[in-house]
């Protein structure tokens, strides 16, 4: 499936910045199952200073420096991605957890890919023994992992609350765990909390997730978002397979990933510091278009105008 996406995001201060710097990681992930086609980004006032570099996971991360005083600041990033990303088979669950773990373990590997650099707890995932014993119970000695993540993402699905008012961007994932509620990324991090203290190697996601509209309803023009899910490491056979506890569903071709790594704090979109007195509010729109969806709609447009001619 291809895919059009547009990420604009609008900062208003409401006194003046005379000097900002933003680490922006909005280039979708090049990877065996996802190609970026094309790839553009836009940022008003101009900045001064671009710099590029492939951050520790390999994401792209362009760091822009705007010393232009001003009160709003737009970036804009628009991309053409193709997902070529399967589905599991039915009945294709891999090895039991137990052996993936010692898998895990026994890994001498340093690559971007590498399993060994999943294991280890961050401050925003840190284990916690209330969390393992709630992931645990979904992991019954010889159980097959992929079954058994898969599980677990459905159980935070139904027993946790999406309340996008109950946390921040920095609370922690035992903060959200005792709440039962959160949004994505809460969830998220619970589940790569619990996985760790089995050993599992887990990592953090960013990216998107295509939505459909209702039946006879037309695209909300900037109304999807970004989204966040786990990749849990399943083995030397099957490799990293995404599971996501928002939605329970096994990550495949709707997901577009933007970067990977340890917990959210790795692969923030934006990030940075900004010199200026006041406040700011920060709005945030985003666009997943499948390719045939745009075809559809550029159609639709063009009989309209000519109706009207």
């Amino acid at each position: 499936m291809n895919y059009k996406l547009r990420h604009l995001t609008t900062y208003h201060y409401s006194k003046t910045v005379t000097f900002a710097r933003c680490a922006l990681r909005l280039t979708p992930q090049q990877s065996l199952d996802q190609t970026v086609l094309a790839s553009h980004m836009t940022i008003t006032p101009r900045p001064s200073r671009l710099e590029e570099r492939i951050g520790q996971f390999g994401e792209r991360v362009i760091t822009a420096i705007i010393d232009t005083p001003h009160q709003e600041l737009k970036i804009e990033a628009r991309s053409d991605v193709a997902v070529h990303r399967a589905a599991l088979l039915p009945g294709f669950t891999g090895a039991s957890w137990n052996i993936v773990r010692e898998e895990a373990s026994a890994s001498a590997s340093l690559d971007v890919i590498s399993p060994a650099h999943f294991i280890y707890p961050t401050d925003m995932t840190r284990l916690n023994p209330a969390i393992t014993a709630y992931v645990a119970e979904c992991f019954p000695q010889g159980r097959s992992v992929v079954e058994a993540a898969h599980a677990l993402s459905c159980r935070i699905k139904a027993e946790f609350a999406y309340d996008p008012d109950a946390t921040l961007v920095s609370t922690p994932a035992i903060e959200a765990f005792g709440a039962r509620r959160g949004v994505c990324q809460d969830f998220a991090h619970i589940m790569i909390s619990g996985l760790r203290g089995l050993g599992l190697p887990a990592a953090y996601v960013s990216g998107y997730l295509r939505t459909i509209p209702p039946p006879g309803q037309p695209r909300l023009e900037g109304a999807d978002a970004t989204h966040a899910w786990v990749n849990l490491w399943c083995g030397k056979a099957l490799g990293w397979v995404g599971f996501d506890p928002t939605n329970a569903l096994i990550v495949a071709g709707d997901h577009i990933v933007l970067a990977v790594g340890r917990d959210y704090a790795d692969v923030a979109p934006m990030g940075g510091v900004v010199l200026g007195p006041g406040d700011q509010t920060i709005e945030v729109a985003v666009d997943v278009v499948p390719d045939n969806e745009t075809r559809t709609l550029e159609q639709s447009a063009f009989q309209w105008a000519r109706s009207r001619a």
